[in-house]
Formats: structure tokens, sequence, C-alpha cells
């Protein structure tokens, strides 16, 4: 059961094109019929770097399932007989970030620690943009060197450029859908250097001086420059999420809606994870659907799924009217803890568009449906935690929950932003899909 202690339980493995290994598609479409299964909830992992840590996380926050599903009838009357699937998708962490529960990462060494590219991190890196040592080795070098030169902080943000725009599903551009409607790819990384090193390590510093943090001068554009290369990795995960989303998820549940056609399926995605999901429907041929969608501290647009955008009426989001194709609700959680989507998001949204203009702007526009909920969606809900476990989720359309109360653990740069193992949340998603309750 690949380290999980939930069962039945399967993984689809996709790769940056969004092909699904068939093996596994097959096994899940076979074992969904061997095991009578009424139901079936589907996770998508966030900016995990390879399948032990990702089922590590599937192993954790499906452990309270089994007791809360046992017993529970559907939306039916009938008792729920669950299955369980991981999704695991080329995506990567510095090997830096503090993860909740996970006590071996520490906090301190991410913010004040030196910028490094330790070898963990280089060889994710290598493992995600293929055929880039070379290049990983160069940044390492400046990072680990910090020259006090423009020169140099020029060289290194060009070749995070290059290693971003080398990505190799992004060739040809087809299927690579931003969160808004005529909305570009980004140039990525355009701008003078020292201002967007020096933006990014102010919004790093939080609430510290950052001459008192980091030293001032270069120490801080070299603090910077380590965490654009951390958040230009992060804007080419969020690319590809979308990709796997709708290239490879949507039509793998087609597969398994033409075999099982009464099963309920339950998505669930954390950070880009939420993303793959949300695209997913945007994949989804016309005889399948999803019985609920739950994102969990989504990074992606908050304006996603609206008709109108508030800034230009004439766009939308790439997703509007897309969750329509979910039977019951889309629940998107957010919390306010979770700098990561608070900060450190918007941020990289607008550099990736207008590096010379970073501060003074409303961050509404760039802002993350993780950190705020869903936006300008009409007759969308909102309800905390509390009250959302209470019954108040609506039967269908689009509803925000704030679990700031609970998703509130985690150090800097991403706050909560992997604060999700809880039983709340876990009660959340079988409500969602309407067990049990």
């Amino acid at each position: 059961m690949a380290g999980t202690r939930v069962e039945p339980y399967w993984e689809l493995t996709f790769d940056a094109d969004g092909d699904v290994h068939t093996g596994e598609r097959d096994g899940l479409v076979a074992g969904a019929g061997r095991e009578r299964l009424t139901d079936l909830v589907i996770f998508a992992h966030g900016w995990n770097n390879d399948r032990p840590r990702a089922t590590g996380l599937y192993r954790r926050f499906f452990a309270p399932f089994p007791a809360l599903v046992d017993g529970a009838a559907g939306a039916d009357g009938a008792e729920v007989r669950m299955g369980y699937g991981g999704v695991i998708w080329p995506s990567m962490r510095f090997a830096d970030e503090p993860v909740p529960d996970f006590p071996e990462r520490a906090l301190a060494t991410t913010v004040t620690g030196p910028p490094m590219l330790d070898a963990a991190t280089r060889q994710a890196l290598t493992t995600v943009f293929p055929g880039s040592e070379e290049t990983v080795a160069r940044l390492a070098e400046l990072l680990e060197r910090r020259p006090e030169a423009p020169e140099p902080l020029a060289e290194f943000t060009g070749l995070v450029r290059a290693l971003v725009t080398a990505d190799p599903s992004d060739q040809g551009g087809a299927g690579l859908v931003p969160d808004l409607e005529g909305e570009s790819e980004p140039t990525v990384l355009a701008g003078d250097p020292e201002v967007v090193c020096a933006a990014f390590a102010d919004a790093l510093a939080g609430g510290e001086t950052p001459a008192g943090l980091f030293g001032g001068g270069w120490k801080k554009l070299w603090k910077g420059a380590h965490e654009l290369l951390r958040q230009a990795s992060y804007y080419t995960m969020k690319r590809r999420a979308g990709t796997v989303g709708e290239r490879g998820l949507g039509p793998a549940l087609g597969v398994l809606a033409r075999s099982a056609p009464d099963l309920r399926v339950h998505l669930v995605g954390h950070s880009f994870g939420a993303r793959l999901m949300a695209f997913g429907l945007r994949g989804l041929p016309e005889e399948a659907a999803v019985s609920s969608l739950t994102l969990l501290q989504g990074a992606f647009s908050h304006y996603a799924f609206s008709s109108r955008l508030p800034f230009d009426s004439r766009r939308g989001g790439a997703l509007k009217g897309a969750y329509r194709r979910v039977r019951g609700p889309v629940v998107c959680v957010h919390s306010r803890h979770d700098t990561a989507l608070g900060v450190m998001y918007p941020l990289a949204s607008r550099l990736a568009r207008d590096a010379d203009s970073v501060l003074g702007i409303d961050n509404t526009r760039w802002g993350a449906m993780g950190y705020d909920g869903i936006q300008a969606v009409d007759g969308s809900a909102r309800v905390s935690l509390a009250r959302a476990l209470d019954g108040g989720l609506p039967d269908e359309g689009c509803a925000s929950v704030d679990a700031s109360a609970v998703v509130s653990r985690g150090g800097p740069p991403s706050g909560a932003h992997s604060d999700i193992c809880h039983d709340e949340l876990a009660r959340l998603i079988l409500l969602a899909g309407r067990i049990g309750g």
C-alpha cells in the first residue's frame, strides 16, 4: 500500500506533460470495481519532490478517515465503502523549507541562515529540470560566494530565468493556461535584478528590519536572490500543476467514470495540488463529474472561478463555470496565517509582470485563494471552519472556509501553508462529500 495506513489505496503517477502511468490508472479502475467502492477520495500534494514525502503526507492526512467513515452513510443513505488515492506528480521543495509535522526541518536556517543550495536542493532542481546540472552548479557557486557586485547578481537572475523557461513541459505552450482569461504567461523575472532581489528580501524579512536581519547591502540582495530562485521554481510548479490536472487527471477520471459511473469521486488538493485538481475539471470528458472538490491552501488566483474580474469586467477566470462540473460544493480552505500565499505569492505574481513596481500595490489583484478564499463568484458562501463543521456548507457552488483557527502553525517564509493534517479538515472533506455528518 505504498507506505500508507489506509486501504484500499492506489497511486496515480503523472509526468510533467500530464501523461499518466497507465498501469496504475488501470489498477485503480479495476480495484474500485473489485472492492465495490461507493466513494473514492483522491489527494494531490503540493510542491513535494519525491514519492516518499508525498506518501508520508497522505499517510498523515488520511489517518483520521477510517474511524470517521466507519458506519457512515453516503448521500443516498447506503453504507459507505471508501477507497483512497494519491496523485504523484513531478514537483519539488527546497530542502531547507520547514514543514509542520516534519520536525527534522529546522526553522531557523530558512530565513536567518546563509543563502545556499545544499546537496538535496541541487538534486531536486536537477530532477525537476533535466539537463540543468551546469546551471544549478553555477547558481550554487554564486550563492556560496555572494560577490558584492551587480554583474554576478545579474548573472544569477539570468540563470534563474533560463532554468524556468527551459522547463520541458512548456514546449509549444499547448494546454498551459494561466489563472485568468486574456493573461498571457508572464515574462519570468524581467526587470532590474537589484530591485527584484531587494523586494524579495524585504518580503522575506516580514516585520523585521532587513538590515538587522540580513546585514543589509549585498547580504540582503543575495538573500533575496535565493528567495527569487525559490519563487521562480514555484512558478514553474504552478504552471506544471495546471498541465497535469487538465491533460492528465481529467482524462484519467473520465476512464474511471466510464468503468464505474456510480462511484462518487471526491478530489482534494493542497497548494499547487489544489490547482492541479481544479484544472482537472477542465479536462473531464462530458460524461464525467466529481462529487466534491476541496482546495486546501490553494496556490492559485482567488479569481480563477470568477465570471467577471473586478478590475476588468470583460474577462473572467480560467475556471469560470467549472464548479458546475462538481455535483456537490467546491470548498476552499484558507488561512490568514499562510504567509507563503499572503506575502510571497502576490509578490511573485507581480514581479513576473512588472518588476519595477513591486511596492505600494494592492495585493488583492494578485491574491491566492488559500489566503483569503474564492473571490468574485456570485452566490458563493463564506463561513468559518466551526460553522462549516456544524452543517454550514452549501449543497453546491463555491464555499470559502476560514480555517485560521486550526491552520496556524509554521515558521517563515511559508507560515502555516503546510499545516493541513488536522482531524477537522478530514471531517470537512467528508461533509463536502455528504458522507456521514
